[in-house]
């Protein structure tokens, strides 16, 4: 039986070693090449490796794809992937009740039931599955151990192939060609042709084995409904497009990208996709430490770089005293701060959206910045590139936020070029008259402080972290002075909703409800939106991109409305903060602590 749908989610689950994330990675990669939007989400465990078999150690990754607008990596999974018992056991909660559960007979013993706790023989049975959930058993691990019989290989590297043959079975299952997973596996593996022949033989193997089982199941989801050749789309994971954005606004800017950073999870990966960089210019230095890391971005600032740092929760916390240092000194600087949960170590490798009064106001004294979120995947780069576009024309610190949702998950991605972006223009010392050189001028519109390079000759100026003198730039301790430079430094900031574009409501503009969300939450609110909509429910949402400062119409928009719900991943940070900017403003909240991203259909009963 054929199932012809709109769209299509499969998770993909087994042992951190067990390749879930790269298969799943190649599945969405194989259906955005052939036109399907979509939208991921890796779940990694917080353990860098449990034992095999654990609940613990269970990866997982959920791929969405469809012929129209996909916004979310979907509530419930039509295909599970189970690679052992404890993936069945602790992603079940996900499927729906005409799924199918692929999984592997090899490793559904009674040793590996004992290691997934259950008391049974039977995990089916135990875990009450649904008689209409159909289970497809395929003995993947000897299947992979046939196909490699004869490769020369040792018997782990063997194992560990057998996601490949998983994928081959998942891609007749879905009706997706595997010659685009081959091209794939031909780029990542080029360096390791051994390899890469296991790897394309077992996916070929798989494909094949599973065309002979003659399935009485295969899902085919509709052409896209907008194909348009002349677009040129990829998919790519939010920390990617961050590292993408940011080398785009140097390139626009005529500034040396300079990256000081500490790894941490989750934000490493722009990092190291930057550090692969040199020959778009970008120079990265791993530092000691966070510290290290925002304070040699501050000097490469000072020097005429576009100066970048990353981190997450805790490193936020560590970079608060530098990134006074760069309000103080007016220096641009861009922080990326990919939140995940908390507080200390917390849940590294889960998604939250707990750092954002931190990134609003987590700082000594008057100490106003810049605050950006991005919401999709896609659009890190967007927001990437305005986050150094404001810092350096407005010579301040922006902070960017992302999330581990949108670091690891993909999106279809319409690819930039440099020709269609807008100009970066740096406030600098063209705008000054040699000779009378003076570090507290400002642009009159903006009240960027115009900047010299150190080492211009006739331009030569002092920086701090003192209060300056708002005539001279020199140190100064006047109190009344002091009160002058913290109202400049604030409306500097300020201005900048001058420079950004207005808010825009999705959805019904004449709707009573209006839904409020800033930053990862957009697809599922979108997804919410639409479907209440569709309910003949008028819906709206607010997403809110631009923090600090608000958009101009926020205020405007949010007392339209008669009711207004802020749904966030925290306990009420964005709602604390708009009642604190917009007097008389009420607001209900839908607040989710969990360390996962929300689930459309619980804040529709919310609601």
């Amino acid at each position: 039986m054929k199932r012809q749908q709109t769209d299509l989610v499969v998770r993909f689950c087994g042992d951190s070693g067990d390749g879930m994330q790269l298969t799943g990675n190649l599945f969405a990669s194989v259906s955005a090449l052939l036109g399907n939007s979509i939208s991921t989400f890796p779940d990694y465990p917080a353990e860098i490796r449990a034992p095999q078999g654990t609940l613990g150690g269970v990866s997982g990754f959920q791929v969405h794809i469809g012929s129209g607008n996909v916004y979310t990596p979907g509530d419930k999974a039509d295909i599970l992937v189970a690679m052992n018992p404890a993936a069945l056991k602790t992603n079940t909660h996900y499927l729906k009740t005409d799924s199918v559960i692929l999984f592997d007979t090899d490793s559904f013993t009674p040793k590996d039931f004992e290691k997934a706790q259950f008391t049974t023989d039977n995990p089916f049975t135990e875990l009450q599955i649904a008689e209409s959930i159909q289970l497809l058993p395929v003995p993947l691990t000897s299947l992979t151990k046939e196909s490699l019989k004869d490769s020369g290989m040792d018997l782990k590297a063997i194992v560990r192939s057998k996601n490949m043959l998983a994928l081959g079975v998942i891609c007749f299952l879905t009706d997706r060609s595997i010659d685009k997973a081959i091209h794939f596996l031909e780029n990542k593996f080029k360096k390791k042709p051994s390899v890469l022949e296991a790897n394309l033989k077992v996916l070929t193997d798989g494909y094949n084995y599973a065309s002979n089982l003659h399935l009485d199941i295969q899902f085919i989801i509709d052409n896209p409904s907008d194909n348009n050749s002349q677009v040129e789309r990829a998919s790519i994971a939010g920390n990617k497009a961050t590292a993408f954005g940011l080398l785009a606004a140097a390139k626009k800017a005529h500034r040396q990208l300079f990256v000081g950073s500490y790894p941490i999870t989750p934000a490493t990966d722009i990092m190291q996709e930057l550090a692969l960089r040199k020959d778009l210019g970008a120079v990265v230095v791993q530092a000691e430490d966070e510290i290290s890391g925002i304070c040699t971005a501050i000097g490469a600032s000072f020097a005429g770089n576009l100066a970048v740092t990353t981190t997450s929760g805790p490193g936020m916390s560590l970079k608060s005293e530098a990134v006074g240092l760069a309000v103080m000194s007016e220096l641009p600087l861009v922080l990326v701060d990919v939140q995940r949960g908390g507080p200390s170590t917390g849940l590294p490798t889960k998604s939250e959206q707990t750092d954002l009064l931190q990134a609003i106001w987590g700082r000594n004294g008057e100490c106003p910045v810049v605050v950006l979120a991005a919401s999709t995947p896609a659009n890190c780069f967007d927001f990437a590139f305005m986050a150094a576009k404001l810092a350096l024309e407005h010579s301040t610190p922006v902070i960017l936020l992302t999330d581990a949702y949108l670091a690891n998950g993909t999106a279809l991605w319409e690819v930039m070029h440099l020709k269609d972006l807008p100009p970066i223009t740096p406030v600098g010392i063209d705008r000054q008259a040699k000779g009378h050189n003076n570090p507290a001028l400002r642009d009159p519109e903006s009240l960027a402080r115009y900047m010299a390079l150190p080492g211009t000759e006739g331009f030569e100026y002092r920086n701090m972290g003192l209060e300056r003198d708002a005539e001279t730039g020199t140190i100064s301790t006047n109190p009344d002075n002091h009160a002058r430079m913290i109202k400049t430094r604030a409306e500097k900031v300020s201005r900048v909703a001058d420079y950004i574009p207005y808010a825009h409501v999705f959805g019904n503009p004449n709707a009573d409800l209006l839904l409020v969300g800033f930053g990862s939450t957009e697809g599922h609110l979108k997804a919410v939106t639409e479907k209440l909509n569709k309910e003949g429910k008028p819906t709206a949402l607010l997403q809110l991109n631009y923090i600090y400062p608000l958009q101009r119409n926020v205020k405007q928009i949010l007392l339209r409305y008669k009711r207004v719900v802020v749904c966030e991943l925290n306990s009420g940070q964005l709602a604390t903060y708009l009642r604190s900017q917009i007097e008389g403003l009420h607001l209900e909240q839908i607040n989710k602590t969990t360390a996962q991203p929300f689930e459309i259909e619980e804040i529709i009963s919310q609601l």
